[in-house]
């Protein structure tokens, strides 16, 4: 028996030192910046690969050595040289780590250092999800001309899709900060300490303190969330981060963008999308979408997602597509089979791929809805025709109040039986008479009059199926105040009408069953997961609960619609 195990370890050892000797691996390179800065990285290489290659590079924030070294030694195994890179500050970097501020100068001097290697060809490509698709776009700011293509998945933009959304502070990645610069690496124990953020969040809701004042709720002080709040707007210090305006007129690599229907950063992943086209109407810029999350995007999806179970067309496995693409770039490979055009997105209820060269083609036309004064039991009708006579619904909003809560827009589950009615105007349309789909991102223009200067508000779109069960499709989120411009905020003139339109929310593709019927949501937001805006036209971070004062009166007036894009 002793023998037997003796055999069984020797032979153990001898796999591993089989596998070591495959891969040439340095986990311990540092790179230093033109500034004087210094990186850690990762490289692996494969060990009978004689000439340069390209390079498949990751840029990391979430500091993990032997993830690093798995992660290079896949690209090595698919005939590239791995190079995952840390952030400034992070693993083996001697200086201080500032999340989102270096990545625009320091991806490109990793670029820099790469191309000057014996083992490199001259040509990176890069990918990775979430803060490493931020690093990617950072990298297109000043673009390097050897960087040929990048592969962000649920890319984030600093400023947009957090740590506020449409102007909007989240409360929903407060730890977050801690989470990547507590230490060298990244710390998960106070990143999973699911009750001690849920008391945060609830004892500074109940507290009606003023938002930058959070911190001292919790106990622990945040200075970089102390530093965001001085950026309400989306100013110079955000666009400094990534691509801005004409900036994206420059990108022409080609791109593959992956990102999800229920991902809560999906808004950042496709304005990259979309201002790049905006800007360059030529761009070489294709998008894979379907009913993912944020980390299931990363993955490929899950079988069962916040209660619903998804298409089995729509489960993909997104990194062989990722080295599929990168082959095709940099070594003439067939084009990854499911990129049949520039916009592919998997249509929720059919089990099928749709493909169009367009976010615009992937719809016939757009279905018009009033939000109408006509009501039906507890619901306003949400009508095709435009109200002949003005009129309007009237929304008192209780600031001050902490027994109840506003919004509840966030897509878990996404099947509900039934919708919280204690608060917020409900609309529901005419039943179908056909089969349709909703592809696109729905939009709107709202005309309402309040008797503040500013409110926080929401509007989220189900399909109300004729079972009778509520699917989430999708919602926009946003501070009144910024609609007409992200980097400057116009407040309201009380008692004034305000047209208020609204077009960041979330692209969404889903059959609607003949009979079905679409509802809308429409509420001011006011619970624990975001900043509270009490309308005085301060800066909302620095606003208490005692600025509510008189509750927040809508008027919500009948020409008020929303735009579906539909698909017969």
């Amino acid at each position: 028996m002793k023998k037997l195990l003796m055999m069984a370890w020797l032979c153990l050892c001898l796999s591993h030192f089989a596998e070591a000797q495959k891969y040439i691996i340095q986990d311990s390179v540092m790179i230093k910046t033109p500034e004087g800065h210094t990186l850690s990285a990762v490289v692996v290489r494969k060990a009978e690969t004689t000439g340069p290659q390209p390079t498949a590079l990751m840029f990391f924030i979430y500091s993990n050595t032997a993830r690093s070294i798995q992660e290079a030694s896949y690209a090595a195994e698919q005939g590239y040289v791995g190079v995952v890179a840390d952030t400034r500050g992070k693993r083996l970097s001697p200086d201080t780590v500032a999340p989102y501020e270096n990545e625009v100068k320091d991806v490109n001097a990793v670029i820099r250092w790469i191309i000057q290697q014996a083992w490199s060809n001259g040509e990176v490509g890069m990918y990775g999800g979430s803060y490493s698709g931020f690093a990617q776009w950072a990298a297109l700011k000043k673009p390097h001309p050897a960087l040929k293509t990048i592969v962000p998945y649920v890319a984030a933009i600093p400023g947009q899709g957090l740590p506020m959304e449409n102007n909007v502070f989240l409360n929903a990645n407060y730890q977050w900060a801690f989470h990547v610069t507590n230490n060298k690496y990244v710390d998960n124990g106070v990143n999973n300490d699911h009750d001690r953020w849920r008391k945060m969040r609830s004892n500074w809701y109940h507290s009606g303190v003023a938002y930058n004042k959070i911190d001292s709720v919790d106990g622990t002080k945040n200075p970089w969330l102390q530093k965001w709040l001085l950026h309400p707007s989306y100013d110079s210090y955000w666009q400094a981060m990534v691509p801005y305006g004409r900036d994206f007129a420059k990108i022409t690599i080609p791109i593959l963008s992956i990102t999800g229907y229920y991902d809560d950063g999906q808004i950042s992943a496709l304005q990259y999308l979309t201002e790049h086209y905006k800007y360059n109407p030529k761009a070489n810029h294709y998008l894979i979408i379907g009913p993912y999350d944020h980390f299931g995007a990363q993955r490929g999806g899950t079988p069962i997602l916040n209660g619903y179970q998804i298409d089995s067309v729509a489960l993909i496995n997104t990194r062989k597509i990722t080295f599929n693409w990168l082959d095709y770039i940099f070594k003439g490979g067939p084009k990854p089979e499911l990129l049949k055009d520039k916009i592919n997105y998997e249509v929720m209820g059919a089990n099928e791929w749709q493909h169009a060269p367009s976010v615009s083609a992937m719809s016939d036309k757009r279905l018009r809805l009033y939000l109408s004064t006509e009501m039906r039991g507890n619901n306003a009708v949400l009508s095709a025709v435009k109200p002949k006579k003005k009129s309007h619904h009237e929304q008192l909003v209780d600031l001050a109040d902490r027994q109840t809560s506003n919004n509840d827009y966030y897509p878990n589950p996404i099947i509900n039986d039934e919708l919280d009615r204690s608060n917020g105007l409900f609309f529901v349309s005419e039943p179908f008479d056909q089969e349709i789909s909703i592809n696109g991102f729905f939009s709107g223009k709202l005309l309402a009059s309040i008797n503040k200067k500013d409110m926080d508000f929401g509007v989220v779109l189900y399909e109300l199926t004729p079972e009778g069960k509520y699917f989430h499709l999708s919602y926009f989120l946003g501070r009144a105040s910024y609609l007409k411009d992200a980097t400057k905020r116009q407040l309201l003139r009380p008692n004034k009408i305000e047209k208020l339109p609204f077009e960041k929310t979330r692209l969404v593709s889903k059959k609607l069953q003949k009979g079905s019927r679409l509802v809308v949501v429409l509420n001011i937001d006011k619970n624990p997961f975001a900043q509270i805006n009490y309308g005085t036209g301060k800066e909302v971070s620095l606003e208490t609960i005692h600025d509510a004062k008189s509750p927040l009166k809508i008027n919500w007036f009948n020409e008020s619609y929303i735009e579906i894009p539909v698909k017969e």
